[in-house]
C-alpha cells in the first residue's frame, strides 16, 4: 500500500464537540504513528487553524472558516479541498461525487452517536439539520461510515439501509496519555465536589436511577456533562428520587485534567443512558480503574463486556452499593484491564486497513 491519507481536522479553532475533537486530533497522531511504509499524512483544515501534530506530511488550510466550511459542505460545495483519500473522525466531509475505481479517490466519515435520530430536542435545531444533511450526503457519496459500536452499526443499518455493507466499526478511546493529574486533589477542591461521591452521566430521565444509586450507596452524586442550564432540572429529578439537593452537584462540559480529576476521585461510575452513542466517560473510567456500572443496553454490552457491572435499569441502585463496597476492587480490576481494548493506535491502524479494503 503506498498513498496518502487526508484527514479532516475541523475544530482546531471553534470546537463543536470537545470530545470529537480531541478524538480528531489522536486518531491524526495514531495514522502518523502506524502509517504503512510508503503512506503518509495530509491534515485539510479550516481557515485560521495551525496543525501541531508531528509527522504530517503536509497541511491544506482552506479559504473557509470553520463554520462557513460546514454550510458549504453541507450543500456539497468543496472548493479547494481536492481527492484522494480522505477520512473524517466526524460527518465533516467533503461528501461529493467521486470516482474511487478510476482515481482512487475515497471519503469516509465517523458518527459516534444516533442523537440526532433518537433524541433531537436534546439538540439545537440547526444542529439537528446539519447532522441529518451531513448523513444523507454521506448515504448518497461516502465510501464507508464508520460507527465505534456493532449495536450503533445495527442501529444505523436501520435508519439507513442503503447504507449497507459501508458501515464500519472502529472504537473510540480515551484521550491519549489520559490519567488523574498530579494536582487532582487541587483540581476536585477548585471544582467544590465533595470527599466521597458517585460520578454520574446520562440525560435528565434517566438520571434518576443513578441518584437512586448514590442514594443506596450512602454518598452524593457528581453529574458530568450537564447541558447549561440543566441544575436546576437536575437537581428536582434528584429530589424526587429522595436525593437532598445539597447532595447533588451538576457540572458541565471539563477540561479533560479536571475531568480526570473528578473521574478518579468517584468511588464508582454510573452510566445511566440507554441511547446508542459512543460512552466516552465510561472508557475514561475504566482507563482510570474506576468501578463501572451501566444501564443495560447494546452499546455498553460492546464497550464494557466483562469490565463492569451491566444491568436492567431497575438493579442499578444495588448494583452501584455493591460498587462501591464489596465488588469494588473486582470491577476496578476488570475495568482497567477491558480498558487495554481500546486505544488510538489500535484504532488508526483499522482506518489504514478500511482504506486498504476500499
Amino acid at each position: 500500500m503506498s498513498a496518502r491519507l487526508r484527514v479532516v481536522l475541523d475544530q482546531l479553532v471553534h470546537v463543536v464537540d470537545a470530545d470529537q475533537a480531541s478524538a480528531s486530533l489522536d486518531l491524526a497522531a495514531g495514522l502518523v504513528a502506524t502509517s504503512p511504509a510508503g503512506c503518509d499524512v495530509e491534515a485539510i483544515a479550516p481557515a485560521g487553524a495551525s496543525v501541531s501534530i508531528r509527522g504530517l506530511a503536509g497541511v491544506r488550510t482552506l479559504p473557509l472558516a470553520r463554520r462557513e466550511l460546514a454550510a458549504s459542505w453541507q450543500l456539497g460545495l468543496t472548493p479547494g479541498v481536492g481527492g484522494g483519500l480522505i477520512h473524517s473522525a466526524t460527518l465533516m466531509a467533503p461528501l461529493v461525487r467521486h470516482d474511487r475505481v478510476h482515481d482512487n479517490d475515497q471519503t469516509t466519515v465517523t458518527l459516534w452517536d444516533l442523537q440526532a435520530w433518537e433524541a433531537p430536542e436534546t439538540l439545537s435545531k440547526s444542529a439537528v439539520v446539519w447532522q441529518r444533511a451531513m448523513l444523507k450526503r454521506a448515504v448518497k457519496y461516502a465510501d464507508a461510515v464508520v460507527v465505534p459500536s456493532h449495536a450503533m452499526a445495527e442501529r444505523l443499518a436501520e435508519l439507513k439501509p442503503k447504507l449497507g455493507e459501508r458501515i464500519r466499526v472502529i472504537a473510540g478511546a480515551a484521550p491519549e496519555g489520559f490519567a488523574v493529574p498530579d494536582d487532582a486533589d487541587a483540581r476536585r477542591s477548585e471544582l467544590s465536589l465533595p470527599s466521597r461521591y458517585v460520578a454520574l452521566c446520562g440525560d435528565a430521565d434517566s438520571l434518576e436511577t443513578g441518584f437512586r444509586g448514590a442514594i443506596a450507596a450512602g454518598l452524593d452524586a457528581v453529574v458530568l456533562d450537564a447541558p447549561e442550564g440543566a441544575e436546576p432540572r437536575l437537581s428536582e429529578v434528584a429530589v424526587a428520587a429522595g436525593l437532598p439537593e445539597h447532595r447533588v452537584h451538576v457540572r458541565g462540559v471539563l477540561s479533560v485534567e479536571d475531568r480526570a480529576a473528578a473521574l478518579g476521585g468517584a468511588s464508582a461510575y454510573v452510566a445511566t443512558s440507554t441511547r446508542s452513542a459512543w460512552p466516552w466517560r465510561v472508557v475514561e473510567a475504566m482507563t482510570l480503574g474506576v468501578p463501572v456500572v451501566a444501564a443495560e443496553s447494546g452499546v455498553h454490552r460492546d464497550v464494557i463486556a466483562d469490565g463492569g457491572a451491566i444491568v436492567p435499569v431497575a438493579d442499578l441502585p444495588d448494583a452501584v452499593a455493591d460498587a462501591v463496597g464489596a465488588g469494588g476492587v473486582r470491577l476496578r480490576v476488570l475495568g482497567e484491564d477491558r480498558s487495554r481494548a481500546f486505544s488510538w493506535m489500535g484504532s488508526a491502524e483499522r482506518v489504514w486497513g478500511l482504506h486498504a479494503d476500499l
